[in-house]
């Protein structure tokens, strides 16, 4: 056995020390906590905040430390069972992310065409009262509802409700349709329930653990992680599945490198084993499972055999791994993933993850899937929302039938075409639709449709620079959010607080959504004048208050019971009131009622498939102006088959121009030349060479593989964007 330090992957301790040790100064990072808190320094006593993250969507607990108006260092919160005391490379750099000198300082308003990125800095008057005049024009001539709001990320809270307050239903995250949403759909159609965010994996004790495409060490999800590495110094075995070999994949007992495209093969594969050689948990299934016969009738031809040749898994090893995770079930996790949209038929195949785990009996056990809870926390007593008569926008004739969320892809649709009705304006908070949304022309295209778009962001991204006004926002450690009450393992309630202020005109996005309400007439939806009285009067509602929270930044609540082993009871919110394996749901909308495999497009000749994913130093675009960051990782490179490389003549570090099926480039990038992926696909770190102007000196590095992803499949479940279904060549030059 390989000893605990030894084996466990990009430990967080390694990444901070990394991270250290690229600034040139480990104290300019970590500070030094033997001085404690209390020690009197330069600039004035060391203040300690406690606060969380925004650096993804984890919000793990964090303490920041300042002196005067100055940022020290930010640590993890030990009493946070997100971060667990300790924070990412990304989370401990937040320090810079404050400092950046690309940061956007005052609003702006466009003075030529849009994308021209020709300015004029106004006040926060000129620009609020600008949007306000345009927002009541579109209203007028078009109705409240066409005005959309794209938002990502808890910050958005205060301007979703002040679109709901103007009438829109149009409010939508990216990261449905384009990352998670065939996740929720697939698991939701099995279990009646989805994973949620954080995932509700019980990784800590599995005893297997298998992962399709999903790159724990890569996406730097702190809890995964950590639980990760517990697992893996505790002996329980790792199945990879991925065309590329991935941190993770070094941590595997069977590493798969399957084709691109192929996965559904060899979970129907999988699937036929456990059923077939009665390996499946039989008692789970015959308590809690509907349509179990017609769904292993379904599975029937779906033979290791037949897999092979479509997935290039030998029958022999998907055998024996379908073996290895029966032997450890229940406590035999499959892990569902999160950015899930790759060839178009993804809810299916989320399906087929979740009725894998169904078969291995994880659901609602220990070692699989527990039973989150989070802290009741009652609302702000506001006005009701008024009522849209035409709905939304996004899903015209519900020809998505699962679709649970306003796909951000259908409202760029309805902007394009005008129907179910026109949508004229656009606001867009802490996204960059330039890279989160497939295919840029279109993007553009609907861009020019609008009347207005505003962007509200700290940098000034390559969506901003198409904006009619773009406005600063005070990054996280800056300001106020919204309570933070998070369906996890251990209920806990969290504050984000202000630590020092903003270095220059940037406002907090409350202020920004309070102002605007102001002049659009909401002011009934905004009774409190400042978001510490609406902060306090909802804590107070569920006997707390503010003056606790900002002295301990978390207040942990009772856990319910995790597992049904602890007294459980079992519900699962299907139509049946059980797991579903046969979906009538599916069947009645025309779809197919169990996961089946459509095989995907082949590369042209001289191409190979474009597969995109993360770094641990980096959140997409939102961290390549962070110069601590920068210097970790300041360009990606593009994976190509090092006997691929050799064949072609390309050398390590050469630069090359990277073009799409449909004639569309990116770069030059640098080759890097690696067994690591297949001999049929290459692979680039997303959110690199954007060409905004106020960031492009940091920006224009390596390739951007959104330029390459002018091709996209709609999964005719929930209407996610298949976006892996894109190929490229390589030419010499720049």
């Amino acid at each position: 056995m390989v000893s605990v330090s030894r084996r466990r992957f990009l430990q967080i301790t390694a990444g901070i020390a990394a991270l250290a040790a690229a600034t040139g100064s480990a104290t300019q990072v970590l500070g030094n906590s033997g001085h404690g808190e209390a020690r009197a320094r330069k600039g004035g006593p060391l203040r300690k905040v406690p606060t969380f993250c925004d650096l993804c969507f984890w919000k793990c607990g964090a303490i920041a430390y300042a002196e005067g108006g100055r940022l020290w260092k930010i640590e993890g919160n030990p009493a946070d069972p997100l971060s667990r005391g300790r924070l990412c490379p990304r989370g401990t750099a937040g320090v810079a992310m404050a400092t950046d000198t690309q940061r956007l300082t005052r609003p702006l308003l466009r003075k030529k065409q849009r994308g021209e990125e020709v300015w004029t800095a106004v006040t926060w008057d000129e620009a609020l009262d600008f949007i306000a005049t345009k927002m009541r024009r579109i209203r007028e001539q078009h109705g409240p509802e066409s005005m959309a709001l794209f938002s990502h990320g808890l910050g958005g809270n205060f301007l979703k409700h002040t679109f709901k307050a103007w009438g829109t239903p149009n409010i939508t995250a990216p990261s449905y349709a384009q990352c998670r949403g065939p996740r929720d759909a697939g698991f939701t159609l099995t279990f009646g329930e989805d994973v949620g965010s954080p995932e509700r994996t019980d990784i800590r004790n599995a005893r297997c653990l298998t992962l399709i495409g999903s790159h724990l060490g890569e996406n730097m999800h702190n809890t995964q992680v950590q639980e990760f590495a517990e697992a893996v110094g505790s002996g329980a075995t790792v199945i990879v599945v991925d065309p590329r070999y991935s941190v993770v994949a070094s941590k595997a007992k069977h590493y798969l490198p399957i084709k691109p495209g192929t996965d559904m093969a060899l979970l129907l594969a999988w699937m036929n084993v456990l059923v077939r050689e009665n390996l499946y948990d039989r008692e789970y299934v015959a308590a809690h499972g509907e349509g179990f016969a017609e769904f292993a009738a379904d599975i029937a031809p779906w033979t290791p055999e037949w897999a092979w040749p479509i997935t290039g898994i030998a029958p022999e090893t998907i055998r024996e791994t379908a073996r290895e995770m029966a032997r450890h079930r229940p406590a035999s996790l499959v892990h569902p993933g999160r950015h899930v949209t790759w060839y178009g038929d993804d809810a299916q195949r989320a399906r087929a993850v979740a009725l894998l785990n169904a078969l291995l009996g994880t659901w609602g056990r220990k070692g699989g899937f527990y039973a989150p809870t989070r802290m009741s926390v009652p609302p702000y007593p506001y006005p009701p929302y008024p009522k849209s008569e035409r709905g939304t926008a996004d899903n015209p004739d519900g020809k998505y039938p699962f679709a649970e969320e306003v796909l951000s892809s259908g409202i760029r649709e309805a902007t394009l075409t005008g129907r179910p009705y026109p949508v004229k304006g656009w606001f867009v908070y802490s996204t960059n639709l330039m890279q989160a949304l497939p295919n840029q022309e279109e993007t553009i295209k609907a861009i020019q449709n609008l009347d207005l778009m505003v962007v509200v962001d700290v940098v000034g991204s390559d969506i901003a620079g198409w904006a009619d006004v773009v406005l600063p926002e005070a990054v996280y450690l800056e300001r106020y959010d919204d309570l933070n009450a998070e369906l996890f393992r251990e209920p806990f309630l969290a504050l984000r607080q202000p630590v020092v202020p903003p270095p220059a005109d940037q406002k907090p996005n409350w202020w920004i959504a309070r102002e605007l309400a102001m002049r659009l007439g909401l002011g009934a939806y905004y009774p409190w004048k400042h978001v510490e009285e609406y902060l306090d009067t909802r804590l107070k509602s569920a006997g707390f208050s503010l003056a606790e929270l900002k002295e301990k930044g978390i207040v942990p609540g009772k856990p319910g019971p995790l597992y049904y082993e602890d007294g459980l009871v079992p519900e699962f919110p299907t139509p049946s009131g059980k797991i579903e394996f046969f979906s009538r749901q599916l069947a009645d909308a025309g779809l197919a009622p169990v996961p089946r495999y459509t095989p995907t497009p082949e590369p042209p000749e001289g191409y190979f498939r474009l597969l995109f994913g993360r770094a641990p130093v980096h959140t997409f675009g939102r961290t390549q102006t962070n110069p601590l960051l920068s210097e970790m990782m300041e360009e990606n490179t593009v994976w190509l088959n090092e006997d691929v490389a050799n064949r072609l003549g390309f050398t390590s570090g050469e630069l090359v121009t990277l073009r799409n099926q449909d004639g569309a480039t990116a770069g030059p990038v640098k080759v890097r030349p690696t067994q690591r992926i297949r001999r049929d696909c290459v692979f680039l770190v997303h959110g690199f060479a954007q060409t905004s102007k106020g960031i492009a000196a940091r920006f224009k590095k390596g390739a951007s593989d959104s330029r390459l992803v002018t091709r996209y499949v709609l999964d005719p479940v929930m209407g996610g964007n298949g976006m892996n279904v894109n190929f490229v060549t390589l030419e010499r030059g720049v």
